[in-house]
């Protein structure tokens, strides 16, 4: 009798050791896991949530200004959101210095995104984005972090930089109606937001 109480305790012990142990070494590996992950997985989850899902964010930018927004796309370097009244628009991934999620979302997005392949957008840079708005004739709202805005229509985008042409928010870009030019470095954007439709 008292050699099975004295083993039943050496299991119990064995257990309990057992039980703390692999709850470190969980700990541990869960603490490698998530030194892992980079802000573009965690986006990647987010704008992959299914739409009626989806959270609002507050996309605090370099700059302090923010954007309230959903995220609705992600690529190489920048951020497609759906912003106020619907409009859409993008964000370089480089100005952003905070994101505001519900927590259960914060949460949510420290699990690994799928893997699986990659769809067009999510492998294209900002600059091929910006070149379909010049394609496309799309009149903008450029910010920058220094918390600037321009209105107009983006007419080259280049490597590192694009040329806005200057005009009233809305209208197409007429030689008549533009009132100047700007060049912008892509490291000075905060974001862009597509004011009109374009032609095609």
């Amino acid at each position: 009798m008292r050699w099975e109480r004295f083993f039943e305790d050496l299991q119990d012990q064995f257990d309990a050791e057992w039980e703390a142990e692999r709850a470190v070494l969980d700990t541990e590996a869960e603490r490698l896991r998530l030194s892992k992950v980079t802000l573009r997985e965690r986006l990647l989850v987010v704008a992959r949530t299914e739409a009626s899902q989806r959270p609002d964010v507050v996309v605090e930018l370099i700059g302090s200004e923010s954007v309230h927004a959903r995220i609705t796309a992600v690529g190489v370097d920048w951020v497609g959101v759906e912003m106020v009244a619907g409009r859409s628009g993008i964000i370089p991934v480089a100005a952003i210095s905070a994101l505001q999620l519900p927590h259960a979302d914060v949460l949510r997005s420290a699990r690994p995104a799928d893997t699986g392949r990659a769809s067009v957008a999510e492998r294209m840079g900002i600059g091929f984005v910006l070149r379909d708005l010049v394609r496309r004739r799309v009149p903008v709202t450029v910010a920058t972090t220094d918390a600037r805005t321009r209105s107009g229509t983006i007419d080259r985008a280049g490597v590192d930089h694009l040329d806005l042409a200057l005009h009233e928010p809305g209208e197409p870009r007429r030689s008549d109606a533009v009132r100047g030019h700007r060049i912008v470095p892509f490291g000075a954007l905060a974001w862009v937001r597509v004011d009109g439709a374009g032609r095609e």
